[in-house]
């Protein structure tokens, strides 16, 4: 999951929705519904490889082909491409639809194995397998388990995948009946054989709470903190879990690792010095909504009690009333989401002073940081292939590029 806004709305045997995962969440119930110190050294990427001059909405990450060609799913755009960056020419793959080789929003495309691909659906609720031709194959539902008034809320959208196929995936730490907690779990969910089971537990932002209505048409309002201090995590490819944790106050922060077969490995602490937040940090949080296309929303509709329920991204508006949110003293130490690449090395995302330049912080499977990177303006990693790291780059008007650059 990511910092950006969220927004929730239950409401009895109406359509409930939950907007961007990462400012508010707001809930609608009705009638009877029940120690070590110095950065790493410090490099930049260099000059692009390549450079995909196709504008997108919205790129999650991308996932490289064997023959070096990479899948872009953007959904917003509702399109699905396969790209050779070498001649910048795109090839579409299927359609709008809800049928088969069809797709309603194409969030993202990770690697399975066998050189076959598994593609996000949020918009038709669903994780397709893709063939190594392409083809579309077997689709299920990423929502995991019944969705019932109380009972957790369990959607099953990669945020990394092993060599093994296992898709790991984050609790949203609540229920549908809205019950909240202050901390979630990493799960891993086996595709062959359908079992869930948790890796790690992870903190979540801090949230505020408010009620109002009465008891036939009880409104609650939970709205995570902007830019409060949440751990952040990733996957590597052999399956190893990777959290970064701090803690609030403490000005030091660390990363461990999780093996599959259980065993936690602690990297040392590191100190970090914080970046108070004024107007200019706080424009740049909305701001930067724009790169998950305003995060990720949920639709939910309750009948007698039972739910249904589906993701999407519905863009990211630039109106926000700033002075309208909580926010603490300064930024936390960093992001919320960690690319693991080839090599092994974790790539946290610090949190910089507004307008300074990206910067993250490599660390290898003991949790020692070896290495600090910096990346042009404007730019993020997303995903890593053969020696090459992806970014994306978005423009003044919000639009999406995607570029290549040889991995350090």
């Amino acid at each position: 999951m990511n910092d950006k806004a969220e927004h929730i709305r239950f409401r009895h045997s109406i359509r409930l929705a939950l907007g961007g995962v990462g400012a508010t969440l707001a809930l609608v119930f009705a009638g009877a519904c029940g120690s070590e110190g110095a950065e790493g050294d410090r490099t930049g990427l260099g000059a692009a490889q390549a450079v995909l001059e196709q504008e997108f909405a919205v790129i999650q990450t991308v996932r490289e082909l064997p023959d070096g060609r990479v899948l872009v799913a953007d959904p917003l755009g509702q399109t699905l491409v396969a790209v050779d960056m070498e001649t910048g020419t795109t090839t579409t793959l299927g359609r709008v639809g809800e049928g088969p080789a069809e797709y309603r929003q194409p969030d993202a495309v990770w690697p399975l194995p066998g050189d076959r691909s598994l593609l996000v659906d949020l918009g038709n609720g669903r994780l397709t397998e893709m063939g190594a031709d392409l083809s579309f194959g077997d689709t299920r539902p990423y929502m995991l388990g019944s969705l019932q008034m109380g009972s957790p809320i369990m959607l099953a959208i990669p945020q990394g995948v092993d060599d093994n196929g296992g898709i790991y995936f984050q609790g949203f730490g609540m229920s549908a009946g809205g019950e909240v907690a202050d901390s979630s779990q990493v799960l891993r969910y086996d595709l062959g054989t359908d079992a869930v089971d948790t890796v790690a537990s992870v903190k979540l932002t801090d949230r505020t709470r408010r009620t109002s209505g009465g008891a036939a048409n009880q409104n609650v309002s939970i709205s995570p903190i902007p830019l409060s201090p949440a751990d952040a995590w990733g996957v590597a490819a052999d399956g190893r879990v990777v959290v970064a944790r701090s803690v609030p106050g403490s000005g030091e922060f660390w990363v461990e690792w999780f093996a599959p077969d259980g065993e936690v490995t602690r990297g040392p602490a590191y100190p970090y010095a914080p970046v108070g937040i004024g107007r200019a940090e706080m424009e740049e949080w909305r701001d930067s909504r724009a790169e998950t296309g305003g995060g990720m929303t949920i639709e939910m509709e309750g009948v007698n009690g039972n739910m249904n329920l589906r993701a999407g991204r519905r863009g990211a508006g630039g109106n926000d009333d700033l002075d309208s949110y909580q926010w603490p003293d300064s930024k936390p130490a960093f992001y919320g989401r960690i690319p693991v690449d080839p090599t092994g090395r974790a790539w946290l995302r610090r949190h910089t002073a507004a307008g300074d330049a990206p910067a993250y912080d490599l660390f290898d499977g003991s949790g020692t940081r070896t290495a600090t990177i910096e990346l042009p303006m404007e730019r993020r990693v997303v995903a890593f292939g053969e020696g090459v790291v992806y970014a994306v780059r978005m423009d003044e008007f919000d639009l999406q590029y995607l570029e290549r650059y040889g991995l350090p």
